[in-house]
């Protein structure tokens, strides 16, 4: 699948699923219980035991046009480049690394790098960084998307942290293209509970759908 589809698809479906577990076996699991819900991106992130081996894994038992896999948490090209190799269809990193950003263009794979400040959103734009990853976004809430878009309306901005399916239509009407759900969407997954990721996702969906149709 090319870059602009990849892309394409994130944006439409404006939720993206950050997966963080103790095995790579419960990390699989809650990527499935998301796709159940209706999810189409997930990100593994490499905090996860052999996480690029569950992303080999979930590359094989789904197609591109089925299950968009993401890696997560990516700090230095060396990892990006592992990612990509084992099935990563779009890399995201909680800051901006020059080599990573300058490795995933050439091989035209969507970046989201990280950013705290306006400062770093303009950094990140003019580095190649597709999406802006808004990172912690608890750090800051929908507020501070609507201070950024005064200045710099044409910034693509993808919010991570504190995302709720409570405060998701916020987040969606103050002008993100996606969010990036982690722990409010997963935390099933500490008990076994995987059919609750499933049902999470379906009302963030939701929310996002409404919150969109809204602002028509």
């Amino acid at each position: 699948m090319k870059k602009i589809q990849i892309l394409d698809r994130i944006c439409k479906s404006g939720l993206v699923a950050v997966v963080r577990a103790e095995t790579g076996d419960q990390a699989k699991r809650i990527a499935e219980a998301c796709l159940a819900g209706g999810m189409q991106a997930i990100e593994m992130t490499f905090t996860v035991p052999g996480a690029h081996h569950v992303m080999e894994d979930l590359a094989k038992a789904y197609s591109p046009s089925e299950l968009i896999i993401g890696a997560g948490t990516v700090l230095d090209s060396e990892t990006a480049r592992i990612a990509i190799l084992s099935g990563a269809q779009y890399v995201v990193s909680p800051s901006l690394n020059l080599d990573t950003v300058r490795l995933c263009n050439r091989y035209q794979v969507p970046i989201m790098a990280g950013a705290m400040s306006i400062k770093e959103v303009i950094e990140c734009m003019e580095a190649g960084s597709d999406i802006v990853k808004l990172f912690p976004g608890d750090a800051f809430g929908p507020n501070m998307v609507k201070a950024i878009k005064g200045p710099l309306p044409q910034a693509p901005i993808m919010p991570t942290g504190g995302v709720s399916v409570e405060n998701v239509g916020q987040w969606i009407k103050a002008g993100v293209v996606a969010v990036g759900a982690g722990g409010s969407l997963t935390a099933g997954a500490k008990t076994g509970d995987y059919g609750s990721i499933t049902e999470t996702a379906k009302r963030f969906l939701a929310e996002i759908a409404k919150a969109r149709s809204e602002m028509k």
